[in-house]
């Protein structure tokens, strides 16, 4: 792979994640509708962002070893897939479980070009 590609690569799957974790953080924001206090917002509105938070825990961990975001990711949409088969239109399961394939894989990408480049190096020219 060229040496060009090698930033895009980087950190395509990073900013893909990022801009999941704000688009499911906008789940949370149905908490304003309901007419409850301070406090009960305020937790409702805490339980709504903990995917998001674990979204992030995820990126932090893959940003280090892009393998495990190659794995956990797509494990992710899996598991959205199985738990809420049925319940909504395809469309719903595309936009849930298609980033987390796509940001698995490009993980996967990342860390394989950055295996075949530390390999590269390793042989004397």
């Amino acid at each position: 792979m060229k040496s060009h590609l090698q930033p895009v690569l980087f950190w395509t799957p990073r900013v893909l994640c990022l801009l999941f974790a704000a688009f499911i953080s906008l789940f949370a924001l149905d908490v304003f509708e309901e007419s409850h206090g301070f406090w009960q917002t305020a937790l409702a509105l805490l339980m709504h962002l903990i995917p998001m938070a674990i979204l992030l825990a995820l990126l932090a961990v893959s940003w280090r070893w892009e393998w495990v975001g190659g794995v956990v990711f797509p494990t992710l949409g899996v598991i959205y897939l199985v738990a809420s088969w049925g319940r909504f239109s395809w469309s719903a399961y595309a936009l849930i479980a298609g980033p987390l394939f796509l940001v698995g894989a490009l993980f996967l990408l990342s860390a394989r070009q950055r295996k075949n480049m530390q390999r590269l190096k390793a042989v004397p020219s």
